[in-house]
């Protein structure tokens, strides 16, 4: 099984006035915006990934504007997933993913600190906070060779190196 993690592109920061308005950060949160740069970064990532994923990949999304924004880049079908908004768990990614089970490939458009979490998990077996880039793609491959279960990295892109 292949899992994409896809940090969603560059997004509009919070306000500090309507922060300090006393406003309940969360819905802002979930309602920024990508900003130009980041339109530009989603465009170049979904070009590169729609060059690589089969048709068959399911690609599920967080609710937050910012990765459905990144995710319509792709010019693809995808699904809303409101257990990967920001705060999801590696077990909400891999649950959602049905890791590692699934029979067809899955991307995940989600956000840090998770998609750091779920690579470290997988990769490394670690409880650790490694830094996806805003826009990157982490791809891992599941497969189990000579009775054994191997979790590979098959790629890493920045946009910005496209």
């Amino acid at each position: 099984m292949d899992l994409i993690l896809w940090r969603h592109a560059e997004a509009e920061m919070l306000r500090p006035e309507d922060v300090a308005a006393g406003a309940d950060p969360y819905p802002l949160d979930l309602g920024r915006a990508l900003t130009a740069k980041g339109e530009r970064q989603a465009q170049r990532m979904a070009e590169w990934i729609n060059r690589r994923i089969a048709a068959s990949t399911r690609v599920l999304v967080s609710p937050a504007r910012r990765t459905r924004q990144t995710a319509e880049a792709l010019g693809r079908p995808y699904k809303v997933v409101a257990s990967l908004a920001p705060g999801a768990t590696v077990e909400d990614v891999l649950q959602a993913a049905r890791w590692p089970d699934a029979s067809e490939p899955v991307l995940v458009v989600g956000h840090q600190p998770t998609l750091g979490l779920v690579a470290a998990h997988l990769l490394a077996g670690l409880d650790e906070h490694w830094s996806v880039k805003k826009g990157a793609v982490w791809w891992l491959r599941h497969r189990v060779r000579d009775g054994l279960s191997e979790v590979t990295l098959q790629a890493v892109q920045a946009p910005d190196l496209l």
